[in-house]
């Protein structure tokens, strides 16, 4: 590389660190140490590999770059400062109320694909990108910045191991290996080739640098193009805090401004004005897409019997047979789900990402920010394990689909540990979500066709066992709408039901009437957002709402209810899952449960 080209290279790595500085400094907080010790590593792909066009950061051929490290956020901003995306006084807005330049990246800037911040996300989420560009046969790179302690966590391996296995030669990972952490050193230090024999495990190929030396970085960015069939993992010896003695590889320094800025700006040379002309990726082909039709989606027998979970499938291919950019991901439950009727008919837009599901959740994520619609299925109990994927796809406004099968005590005889009761409150609490439970097969193949053009973290909780068919095929159900089943003006109570529940709460509701005791039904199938209207009016000319899910009690559609109703001042008895299961038939874990239609009787007689 010529001498006049690693000068401007050396100068453009000073500003980053100097601007780091400032803005940390502005704003009294912030991460400008670790920021400092990447700088030479995005100088370089800035300056000389990055393919990106700011003005059309939606342009189907931009390389993507993620902040997996999204605390190195005033790196990230001095970037794109120094490519004229943005002013120095926007810069300086850092972590202020109001602007863009937030402590930890998020998509509020059009150059971010998701929100980064919770470390061992960004590789993850990368490798749903990847498999994007695959799908779309587009030549794009994904560049992703990590830290040497993030790859502590599992998520981590997971996308790995996904990425070796796919021979996602499409990505590269850069590991800023600067040996300090929060608290103290890594688990590895500066030891790169503890490192490279993991990444090697899985398949990767593996390059051990200085990540001080743009010699060095430029070389193994052009040796990650120029390989084939294997991701690439770029492990970079730096040191923190890099150029500014007061805090150089210097411990209990992270996470806070540097303490003298005036002398340290002066340490690093002083302020520059150096800009880069990121290269713009060309005129080319389009992504590949896969044609549409007409919507035919499959219908139950009104009075039949059929399970939820299978409506899902048979809904799902259908609407991918509609909507080429419906694609389907599997934690290796697809026969259980019956998500592997979509695999069977669209093998090229399904992605088995194994018993991964955090994996699963972000390549979600990934695939999403290409304009795909990704729906992912698990078992409920095991989508909690990616929860912290699933909040972050909040905060990244990420449009995803998830699906969790053998909700609650229902499944029956496979015991607490594949129940999930929790799963509503875990998804009520996502910010901007969705969440759904149909009772019955039609209803759940018309909210699969709502789901797929619908905005933010969607739920759907399907049931393992076949259930009632009692709503006929085409009927609407809109997303935030309710079924008033029952209904007089004698009703002494209305229960508020959803799921497998709705059915008991008709058979309660009919036995009771025999007894001469009316009361209401409300199918509550859209969990959030709830229809307020139709159970304020149930609240207020009965007075007594009963609410019964299979659920905890904490966070579902209890609370859902009550938070609905509850400045009306009506009675709000909830039936949930209080106990712990142990192994029995399904009929026989409601009842345990105290959730069955006899539970019902007793409570609203009891009233």
């Amino acid at each position: 590389m010529p001498e006049r080209d690693i000068q401007f290279l050396c100068d453009l790595a000073a500003q980053l660190r100097v601007d780091s500085i400032r803005c940390s400094t502005a704003a009294g907080s912030g991460h400008p140490t670790s920021s400092m010790s990447a700088a030479d590593l995005m100088t370089v792909l800035f300056a000389r590999h990055l393919k990106y066009d700011f003005d059309q950061p939606d342009a189907p051929l931009n390389d993507h770059l993620i902040f997996s490290k999204g605390h190195a956020s005033p790196l990230l901003y001095s970037l794109y400062k120094a490519a004229g995306a943005i002013s120095d006084d926007e810069l300086l807005t850092f972590r202020k109320r109001g602007s863009r330049m937030e402590g930890h990246p998020t998509p509020r800037l059009p150059w971010v694909d998701v929100a980064t911040g919770s470390l061992g996300q960004g590789l993850p989420v990368g490798v749903g990108v990847a498999l994007a560009g695959r799908l779309e046969r587009l030549p794009y790179r994904v560049w992703v910045l990590c830290g040497d302690s993030e790859l502590a966590e599992g998520s981590i391996w997971e996308a790995v191991e996904h990425a070796g296995q796919e021979g996602l030669a499409n990505v590269t990972l850069i590991v800023d290996v600067n040996r300090l952490g929060q608290r103290g050193p890594t688990r590895h230090g500066w030891d790169t080739g503890a490192y490279a024999r993991r990444f090697g495990a899985f398949g990767w190929h593996t390059i051990e640098i200085d990540g001080h030396d743009p010699g060095e970085i430029d070389f193994a960015y052009s040796d990650a193009g120029n390989t084939r069939r294997r991701p690439t993992v770029i492990l970079a010896r730096t040191r923190k805090g890099e150029g500014v003695n007061e805090v150089e590889n210097r411990e209990g320094k992270h996470g806070k401004p540097v303490k003298d800025a005036e002398r340290a700006i002066s340490e690093l040379g002083g302020p520059r004005d150096v800009t880069v002309t990121v290269a713009r990726p060309g005129d080319g082909r389009g992504p590949r897409s896969f044609e549409g039709g007409s919507l035919k989606l499959p219908e139950f027998e009104l009075g039949g019997q059929a399970a939820t979970r299978s409506a899902y499938g048979e809904a799902l291919t259908a609407v991918g047979a509609a909507m080429g950019q419906v694609v389907a991901l599997d934690g290796e439950v697809a026969d259980s789900t019956k998500a592997e009727e979509f695999a069977k008919a669209f093998p090229e837009r399904f992605f088995e990402c194994y018993i991964a599901e955090q994996q699963m959740v972000a390549a979600a994520m990934g695939l999403q920010t290409r304009g795909w619609a990704p729906f992912a299925a698990t078992f409920a109990a095991f989508l909690t394990r990616a929860h912290d994927f699933i909040r972050m796809a909040g905060v990244s406004g990420s449009d995803i689909r998830l699906v969790g099968s053998h909700a609650g005590v229902a499944i029956g005889e496979d015991g607490p540990s594949q129940m999930g009761l929790e799963d509503l409150a875990m998804m009520r609490a996502v910010y901007g979500s969705t969440v759904l439970y149909p009772c019955d097969a039609n209803q759940t193949a018309a909210l699969v066709a709502e789901l797929a053009s619908a905005k933010g973290v969607c739920y759907l909780r399907t049931t393992r066992g076949d259930t009632p068919v009692i709503y006929p095929p085409g009927e609407n159900f809109a997303i935030g709408g309710s079924r008033v089943l029952r209904r007089s003006p004698e009703d002494r109570a209305t229960i508020v039901a959803a799921g497998v529940t709705v059915h008991e709460a008709l058979a309660a509701a009919d036995r009771l009437a025999d007894e001469g005791v009316a009361v209401g039904v409300i199918d509550l199938y859209s969990v959030k957002p709830v229809d307020e209207a139709a159970l304020r009016e149930a609240a207020a000319t009965t007075g007594t709402l009963v609410t019964v899910e299979d659920h905890r009690p904490e966070g579902g559609l209890g609370d859902a209810v009550q938070e609905a109703v509850s400045d009306l001042g009506p009675r709000v008895v909830r039936l949930a899952v209080r106990n712990l299961p142990g192994s029995a038939e399904p009929a026989e874990q409601l009842a345990d449960a105290g959730i069955d239609r006899d539970a019902i009787v007793a409570v609203v007689k009891e009233l």
